[in-house]
């Protein structure tokens, strides 16, 4: 059984490897086909306008790809950002509805008597310094990459 499992990760690392090598392959092919085409164009506008104006149309192009890439760029990074607020919004009404749900309080209830509150108190002492920690580290964290952003 563990023989067939890693015949099968081989296998699917093998096809994983050819197909980005086959992608590699691919990606630079269309550079050469973009950099011929490119130079195609300089030869063309270089003969009927002039070296000048040449240069100004390639780089003029350049920057229209670059600015198109630029927006494409943003779009997705605050696409991204949104679905990351909008999964926090949705984890915190989950975390509020799952503590407003009546069988989990009676489940901790029965807990405590279970365990003790002499026995519960250090605990939850332990839990909540872990989890203020935690929540330090997470508040840095944000802030270091809020900084990076700007």
């Amino acid at each position: 059984m563990l023989q067939r499992l890693i015949d099968d990760v081989k296998e699917s690392t093998g096809n994983a490897l050819r197909l980005s090598s086959l992608a590699a392959a691919a990606a630079i092919a269309l550079f050469v086909t973009i950099a011929f085409l490119c130079a195609a164009a300089f030869i063309s506008v270089l003969r009927h306008y002039g070296p000048v104006e040449a240069c100004l149309a390639g780089a003029a192009l350049f920057l229209v790809v670059t600015l198109t890439v630029v927006a494409v760029y943003t779009a997705r990074k605050r696409e991204m950002q949104r679905r990351a607020e909008k999964a926090a919004k949705a984890a915190k009404s989950a975390a509020a509805t799952m503590f407003a749900d009546p069988a989990l309080i009676a489940t901790g209830l029965q807990i405590v008597r279970a365990v003790g509150v002499k026995r519960l108190v250090p605990i939850l002492l332990v839990g909540g310094l872990a989890l203020g920690l935690m929540a330090s580290r997470g508040a840095a964290s944000s802030r270091s990459e809020a900084e990076e952003e700007e």
